[in-house]
């Protein structure tokens, strides 16, 4: 298997936060060849575009989402945050009509996990310092590894995952307010021998620091 790095927009490619999860973040990271990480929740009976709690009408339907990745020719992947629980049903219907193959669902609740792996969609499970022990691990297609307060991922951590035949999605530090460089350095081997996703604030800082040039062509 050729080397390689896929490269998540964290909230799509935005420069100002209020940008965050904006369609035009969105599409302008697809139109890039970047994957993207997004949320997803119910509001009045309809699957939406939020990290919180939407309120009124001013709501962005996840449906765009999709339509948006489809468009651009599914780039990298679509990691979709599950941030409400009981979701499986609708979301595995939009995901059905699109045709969309290269998503994946995470972060729900560990009883909500059981409805997206039993109507067969690809779950991935999550590893960080406060939960060692991943849930769902033998059923889960991937791991999404956090670092919420250091950064622990090591290369053995990685490896041990690839081996096991898990996809690996690895947390940039900056998404919890600490410097990536240092973990960026240290990646950068891990990056050069295996397919690997990282989600990231800073897709092109990322890339230059540590994908290698056989990665950065595939995007």
């Amino acid at each position: 298997m050729a080397s390689g790095l896929t490269v998540l927009a964290h909230r799509g490619l935005w420069t100002e936060p209020s940008e965050k999860n904006s369609l035009e973040a969105i599409e302008r990271a697809f139109a890039a060849g970047f994957g993207v990480e997004t949320d997803v929740r119910d509001h009045d009976g309809r699957l939406v575009l939020s990290h919180d709690m939407p309120t009124g009408d001013r709501f962005i339907l996840f449906e765009r989402v999709l339509e948006l990745f489809a468009k651009h020719g599914c780039p990298g992947a679509l990691a979709i945050n599950i941030k409400a629980d009981g979701l499986h049903v609708p979301l595995k219907r939009e995901i059905t009509k699109h045709d969309l193959k290269r998503t994946f669902v995470f972060d729900m609740s560990v009883p909500d996990a059981r409805g997206y792996l039993s109507h067969g969609m690809t779950v991935f499970t999550r590893q960080s310092e406060i939960e060692w022990e991943p849930a769902f691990y033998s059923a889960a297609s991937g791991v999404w590894l956090d670092c919420f307060e250091r950064d622990w991922i090591t290369a053995t951590t990685v490896r041990g995952h690839r081996r096991a035949g898990k996809q690996v999605a690895l947390v940039s530090p900056e998404l919890h307010g600490r410097d990536p460089y240092p973990a960026w350095d240290r990646w950068r081997e891990i990056v050069g021998a295996e397919e690997l996703m990282l989600c990231t604030d800073l897709p092109y800082q990322a890339m230059a620091a540590i994908a290698s040039n056989e990665a950065a062509s595939c995007l």
